[in-house]
Parts: structure tokens; C-alpha cells; sequence
């Protein structure tokens, strides 16, 4: 049973307030994170800390180079709801409304969340989706929830438009780039769509059942997804993101297709110590594994967790942030923030 379940009986007086409050608080995830370690919920506010201070007046991030504002926005606004924040309340709510606002502005007429001179512009895209929907389940504004609305239905069009002929996405529209798709932006997409479909933005059905079988068609005898359905060979990081891919688009944890996958990367993906150097991609990969693993249960989470944590905590600099890796400490920042603050549970598509 559900919180709200126990506050409605409550309210009807079929139960005493004060009993409905303390069942509430017992089943609340974020009452339950707050039991565990709590040096990993001070990580995460540090840094997410830090993220406060680098993001600029006009509401953006941005990677080394001053590249990818769309999607560092759009990663870096999501690490701070899954604090808690929202865009009136919270520690983060002023940055997490200038993010919106950018974003916002970074709409195109055709749909598209992001410029057409990104030449990676779809991550961005799905990324942005993810993040506005979010926001959009809790939008108290009315003028800007229509506005959050109204992106969100042509950013789902321009998504639809700009899947490639084997139902997958590239770096760009399957017209901008003559039909080219591989896994990774195939499943940032899926994600995007399935949030705002928990949003109350309609998705096309048919879009995402061939994003589906595009991953089934990426997969390789082994079990891993390959880099795009020409091959490529199988990638572990692709592998753990297109499971989260599937349980997002509403395939069942049991499902034939996500079982020969977690198989996979349960025997390819190593999460701490000197090995977890041994395959690329390590933020990205946990970015998405650490989705799947909360989503199988307390067995799985109880084992996973306390191990990549301290993973992540033990690289984290004194400022806050996180340095690893080419993209920049943004990127690492708000994904191993979002990983740390996960069971909260306060962001939909998170949820068990």
C-alpha cells in the first residue's frame, strides 16, 4: 500500500492522523535513504553544491569546451529534483527554474529542444524531455505549465519525426543524418518519451514499440547490445542503459529480452576497485545500471549500492565536484549525484 493510500483514510477519519503520519513517514523513500549512510547524502549535496556555482546567469551548464548546454542543463536540473527541490521550493528551486527557463527558450518551431549546430543535439533532446516532464508533474504556475505543456507535445512530434527507419536515433534526425542510429541516443529518446507519458503528454504507441525492437535487434548472441544494429559489438554501457530503456517503455522486470541483458551485465560490468577502470564509459554505465538495480528490488539495490557509493564518494574532489572523464565534471557531477540521491524517490520515472 502507498502513502497516499493511509493520508486518504486519514482524511475520511478511518484512521488517526497521527497514526497515518507515522505509517507515511515509515514508507516514505526518502525516510528510508535517510537511514542509510548518511555520508552519502552529504556527497551528493556537496555536489550538488558545487553544480550551483558553476551554472551561468542565463540558467545553462556546460561541458569541457563549452560544449553540449542542452543536455549538461537538462542532467544537471535532474540531479537537483532528485534532491527534493522543485521550482518554488527547496534549496536548488532558483536553479532548477533557470534551468527550466533555458531550456524553454532553447525550443525550436519544429520541436526540437536544442540548435541544430549540436552535432550530438538529440542527447540533449531526450535528456530535456526527461528533465521538463519532471518538472511538469509539478508545476504550480499555470501560465508556464501551459508553456512546459506546449514544448513538451512538439518535443514528443519532433522525437516521432526524427526516429530512423529501423526505429532507432542517431546523433541527430534520421533526415540530418541520413538515417544513421546507434543505441546509446536510441535510448535517451525512449526514456525522454516515457517520462512525459507519466507526464500526461501523449506518446505515440507504435514510436516506442519500435525502439523496442530495434534493441532486440541490437543484441548480440551473447547478450550485450551492440553499438548500432550493423554491429559495432556488444557494449556493456549500452547494454545497462537499454534495460533501463525497457522498463521504462513498460516491459516487465521478467521480460525475456531485459533478463538476457542483465545476464549480461551482471557478468560484464564490474563496479568498484581498480577494475571498474576496465571498461569506458564508467559514469554513463552506472548513470543507467544503478536505474536497473534500484528497480529489481532491495535484494539487488542493498548488495549494489553501499559498494558503488563508496566508489563514487571515494573519487570525489574537495570542491565537490567529480573530474574523471573527457565530457567534463558537470557531466560526472550530475550523474553520480543523481546515482547517490536515486532512492529518494521523489522523480516518477526513478520510481519502483
Amino acid at each position: 500500500m502507498t502513502a497516499n493510500f493511509f493520508q486518504n483514510m486519514a482524511g475520511r477519519g478511518l484512521l488517526p492522523v497521527c497514526a497515518a503520519m507515522a505509517i507515511v513517514m515509515a514508507l516514505s523513500p526518502c525516510a528510508w535513504a535517510q537511514k542509510k549512510d548518511p555520508q552519502v547524502r552529504i556527497s551528493a549535496l556537496k555536489g550538488l553544491d558545487w553544480l550551483a556555482s558553476e551554472q551561468h546567469r542565463q540558467g545553462y551548464w556546460e561541458a569541457n569546451g563549452g560544449q553540449y548546454r542542452v543536455a549538461m542543463t537538462a542532467l544537471a536540473g535532474n540531479a537537483m529534483l532528485c534532491e527534493g527541490s522543485t521550482t518554488t521550493r527547496g534549496k536548488y528551486s532558483k536553479n532548477i527554474s533557470l534551468a527550466v527557463d533555458y531550456l524553454l527558450e532553447m525550443s525550436q518551431p519544429n520541436g526540437l529542444i536544442g540548435y541544430k549546430n549540436d552535432y550530438h543535439y538529440t542527447y540533449g533532446h531526450g535528456f530535456s524531455m526527461l528533465f521538463l516532464s519532471q518538472v511538469f508533474g509539478e508545476e504550480e504556475d499555470a501560465r508556464r505549465r501551459d508553456r512546459l505543456k506546449e514544448v513538451l507535445t512538439k518535443a514528443v512530434q519532433f522525437c516521432g519525426e526524427a526516429q530512423t527507419a529501423a526505429g532507432g536515433w542517431g546523433y541527430v534526425s534520421a533526415k540530418d543524418g541520413n538515417d544513421f542510429d546507434e543505441g546509446s541516443t536510441c535510448v535517451t529518446q525512449v526514456q525522454g518519451l516515457r517520462a512525459c507519458r507519466n507526464s500526461g503528454i501523449p506518446v505515440p504507441k507504435e514510436v516506442v514499440d519500435r525502439a523496442v525492437e530495434y534493441i532486440n535487434k541490437c543484441t548480440a548472441a551473447d547478450g550485450g547490445v551492440q553499438y548500432s544494429i550493423r554491429g559495432g559489438g556488444s557494449r556493456p554501457p549500452i547494454t545497462a542503459a537499454a534495460i533501463a530503456c525497457l522498463f521504462n517503455s513498460g516491459e516487465a522486470n521478467d521480460d525475456a529480452l531485459a533478463q538476457k541483458l542483465l545476464k549480461y551485465c551482471e557478468k560484464s560490468i564490474v563496479g568498484t576497485g581498480n577494475q571498474s577502470q576496465f571498461f569506458g564509459h564508467w559514469h554513463y554505465t552506472h548513470y543507467y545500471y544503478a536505474q536497473v538495480q534500484y528497480r529489481l528490488g532491495d535484494e539487488k539495490w542493498n548488495k549494489y549500492f553501499p559498494e558503488i557509493a563508496k566508489e563514487i564518494m571515494r573519487k570525489q574532489s574537495a570542491n565537490g565536484a567529480w573530474k574523471e572523464g573527457h565530457v567534463g565534471p558537470v557531466y560526472t557531477t550530475a550523474m553520480n549525484c543523481t546515482i547517490l540521491l536515486i532512492e529518494n524517490g521523489y522523480l516518477p520515472i526513478y520510481q519502483r
